[in-house]
């Protein structure tokens, strides 16, 4: 760690192992991921633990994946009392919110888990269009676009743990 590291990550490397556990498991709910990406403290610069985050992405067998996943509401409907889930899917008006609940019903019953994309920035229509192109997808393609939206959705959420970046990171709502 050196000296100039940014006062979020300073805070991260100097945390307990309970303390760090718990605030990666607010960013992604797998536990081999936030295994990895704890086993590498302390961090000399964010760009090394985004680094490490990416690395640790691409490790996550299927299980892993399905784990992180269950730690996701559907789009369109949030978890009550979650701040982040509810400010990633400002962008879901309400005329989307049912078809998009829908959608996903159809989507999970296809592929076993919620429909999963980095919804930071994107719009209910966006969402839908993406769910539409999607649902029809093998389950390996799917799994390797799941991998790449989750890893957008952890870099985002380690920047704000780290404060880098103060600007909103909600929607277009």
């Amino acid at each position: 760690m050196t000296s100039s590291a940014p006062p979020g990550l300073a805070r991260f490397n100097t945390a307990d192992e309970p303390g760090a556990a718990a605030l990666l498991d607010e960013v992604c709910a797998s536990r081999a991921w936030g295994a990895a990406v704890a086993a590498g403290r302390p961090y000399g610069s964010v760009g090394a633990l985004l680094a490490a985050a990416e690395d640790a992405m691409a490790g996550l067998t299927t299980a892993d994946l399905a784990e992180a996943m269950a730690g996701h509401p559907p789009i369109g409907r949030p978890r009550p009392g979650d701040a982040t889930s509810a400010r990633e899917q400002s962008g879901v008006g309400e005329a989307e919110r049912a078809e998009l609940l829908e959608l996903n019903l159809a989507y999970q019953e296809r592929h076993g888990h919620v429909f999963l994309i980095c919804a930071t920035g994107r719009g209910g229509e966006e969402m839908l269009a993406a769910l539409n192109e999607r649902i029809g997808n093998d389950a390996d393609t799917e799994r390797e676009i799941v991998r790449a939206e989750l890893g957008k959705i952890n870099r985002i959420r380690l920047a704000r743990l780290v404060d880098v970046g103060h600007e909103e990171e909600g929607g277009q709502g």
